[in-house]
């Protein structure tokens, strides 16, 4: 089996360095660019041309660079075919709501704050990938299931129960469960879940999310803590181990 690919964009030397000495120790392969133009000329190069011939597994992306930024190389990623589902961390020195919130909405799987604890970044990179297999494998699979610990979501039947028992969603709050095991450990801002539960002429807003998340919450019962708040940015569902 090949070795994970993981394409780092950060300009900062010192960062780069310790993210591929510690990324290669884990048995990753790591190809480090230094400016935004020369990392999207990368992604769009056949993977013949690369240094190891294989396509990137990984995009750790720092948000300001010189050339395209972060946000706009997260965007093009979403966009470009063969990216458009690979998971996207992206490292950033601004630490304000706003700012995170914005790379989130930009495509960004995650995120981290410089300066880091490698160890908790090394922790994101492997729940990435690992989440990525998954998503990957639950594509490939003719089942419209998804288990998360006790909770179970069937998407042929809307219906999400708990050790086997019926939840009583309305549609919206289904739809938020659906958002959210699909992607297990993603921190989901509230204007991608409006985006996602919006319906029609009804208006969704933030507190409107907030609501539902609530309800939900109710509904979960013992399980509730499934469901984790990111303050000032939104929630993500827990990754069962």
């Amino acid at each position: 089996m090949s070795k994970n690919h993981i394409l780092v964009v950060e300009d900062e030397r010192d960062i780069s360095d310790l993210l591929k000495l510690q990324l290669e120790s884990m048995d990753y392969s790591v190809t480090i660019v230094e400016d935004g133009d020369a990392a999207l000329e990368l992604i769009q190069s056949p993977p013949s041309e690369r240094d190891n011939n294989t396509p990137f597994d990984l995009f750790i992306l720092d948000r300001m660079l010189p050339g395209t930024n972060g946000l706009e190389i997260c965007k093009f990623l979403r966009l470009f075919k063969k990216t458009k589902d690979k998971p996207i961390l992206m490292v950033t020195a601004l630490t304000k709501p706003e700012s995170i919130i914005e790379g989130l909405d930009s495509g960004a799987d995650d995120y981290i704050n410089k300066p880091f604890d490698i160890n908790v970044l090394s922790a994101r990179v492997r729940s990435l990938l690992r989440r990525s297999v998954q998503l990957e494998n639950s594509s490939q699979s003719v089942e419209e299931v998804i288990n998360l610990g006790p909770i179970s979501l069937d998407m042929s039947q809307c219906k999400v129960s708990i050790d086997d028992n019926d939840l009583d969603l309305t549609l919206s709050e289904y739809k938020l469960m659906v958002a959210f095991l699909n992607q297990p450990g993603k921190v989901l801002t509230r204007n991608q879940l409006v985006e996602f539960i919006q319906d029609g002429p009804v208006h969704v807003t933030d507190r409107t999310i907030d609501t539902h998340v609530f309800g939900l919450r109710k509904k979960l019962g013992e399980h509730s803590e499934l469901i984790e708040t990111i303050r000032g940015i939104g929630y993500r569902v827990k990754n069962y181990v």
